[in-house]
């Protein structure tokens, strides 16, 4: 039972460094700006549903992309790795790494004129939160678990952030105010130097893993 729970907590730690919410507090309140608080709290609990599903749905069907593409849990690893590297270099300078999301992207729909469901799906949940190094994340731990505790302290950890994210994202307001930009900079920094332990741990189990090492 001890074991499965330090397993919790290191993937729930990993989770939330590669989704980071806190950082996508700035970006929340942008294409939120005009809405009521009945009206953001409706669009956080809908990007915190489709962040669970989206975590949970390739989670569940990591292992047979896995076999329909031909390619290993250590290819994979090696290739997450440094995706999620790149996204650490990014995070380590204070911004939102572009693998999740761009500037444009941004722009586009404070701009635009969406419905709250597109703005809770796009460019909320995916891919602001539940980016590709998620998705990659869940998928090798996923593979990786071998037994049914395992795999259900994976569907754990994704629920638990999921629930991290409406939180976050309900309390946007009060985190902006006391954190502000630069304390949002600040813990986006701390996260990416996180996931940069993460991503090169990863890229040495996948190397070990696929020369035998």
């Amino acid at each position: 039972m001890l074991e499965y729970l330090k397993y919790f907590v290191i993937l729930y730690g990993g989770l939330f460094a590669i989704t980071n919410p806190v950082g996508a507090v700035p970006v929340f309140l942008g294409v939120t700006h005009d809405l009521s608080w009945s009206q953001r709290r409706e669009i956080a609990q809908k990007t915190a549903t489709t962040v669970i599903v989206t975590l949970i749905v390739f989670a569940l069907i990591g292992e047979w992309i896995f076999k329909f593409f031909g390619s290993s849990t250590d290819a994979f690893a090696i290739a997450g790795g440094i995706l999620l590297f790149k996204m650490a270099m990014d995070m380590l300078s204070g911004r939102l790494s572009t693998v999740k999301i761009s500037r444009e992207e941004t722009e586009e729909f404070s701009e635009e004129v969406v419905t709250l469901e597109e703005v809770a799906i796009i460019p909320l949940a995916i891919p602001l939160i539940s980016g590709p190094g998620a998705i990659t994340t869940v998928m090798l731990y996923m593979a990786k678990s071998h037994d049914v505790p395992g795999k259900a302290t994976v569907i754990a950890s994704i629920l638990a952030i999921g629930l991290t994210v409406w939180l976050v994202l309900c309390s946007s307001n009060r985190i902006q105010e006391r954190l502000g930009r630069v304390g949002i900079k600040v813990m986006t920094r701390m996260m990416g130097l996180i996931l940069t332990s993460m991503a090169v741990q990863m890229i040495i189990n996948g190397i070990k893993g696929a020369f035998g090492l």
